[in-house]
């Protein structure tokens, strides 16, 4: 079984001072940075690009968990390889050769996963399972921070993890939104492994004592 893992959203730190926010996520004594890009397309809204990316590699040794929200990520794993991230997620839903793209990404030498949003058949993702190294399981719609958590997911979560299961696989299984205490307890016990907080975890008193308690 996979140690449970937290990953911070870059997202939810202050976008004038993500150099702290690597060093917040650091002092919290994690590992994992979860890096949302979005393009304005894919979801409604826009954050950042490879440059961000590129700018923050050399000031941690964080391990970059790098979620394309993009219409054709296709198109942009060569630049984020380049950028210094070490696994990029692509959306099932987006508009590319999925099986093409999840190739690319591991002959760039990275770790490759599959994500899907809240209102999509589990089923979707079942041909891609022995390629990748993580499925992410939206439990909300994405492109906005600080949505709430939406328990309908859980079963598809549950279906992941029986697959996972069934398969001897050996793949991360995350989640992303809406994550606290309580919700990501919630997963945990459906099956998740990785747990993506931004909000709570940016905006906890004790970032150190957050994390340690979504992994209790």
């Amino acid at each position: 079984m996979n140690a449970a893992v937290v990953a911070p959203s870059l997202l939810a730190a202050d976008h004038g001072a993500f150099a702290q926010g690597v060093r917040d996520v650091e002092a919290a004594g994690l590992t994992w940075l979860h890096v949302d890009i979005m393009d304005g397309h894919f979801v409604p809204n826009i954050s950042f690009g490879p440059q961000v990316v590129a700018d923050l590699r050399p000031l941690t040794k964080l391990h970059f968990d790098v979620h394309l929200m993009l219409s054709h990520p296709d198109r942009y794993v060569a630049a984020f390889a380049k950028a210094g991230a070490e696994r990029l997620t692509v959306h099932v839903e987006a508009d590319h050769d999925v099986a093409g793209t999840i190739a690319a990404i591991k002959a760039a030498g990275l770790a490759a996963g599959i994500a899907m949003n809240p209102d999509a058949d589990p089923r979707r993702v079942l041909p891609y399972l022995d390629d990748v190294d993580l499925v992410l399981c939206m439990t909300v719609f994405p492109g906005f921070g600080g949505q709430s958590f939406m328990p309908s997911v859980l079963e598809s979560i549950r279906f992941i993890a029986a697959e996972r299961a069934r398969r001897g696989a050996r793949f991360r299984l995350e989640v992303d939104g809406g994550i606290n205490v309580e919700t990501g307890r919630l997963c945990r016990e459906a099956g998740a492994d990785t747990l993506v907080a931004g909000t709570a975890f940016f905006k906890s008193a004790d970032r150190r004592a957050f994390a340690r308690a979504l992994t209790a």
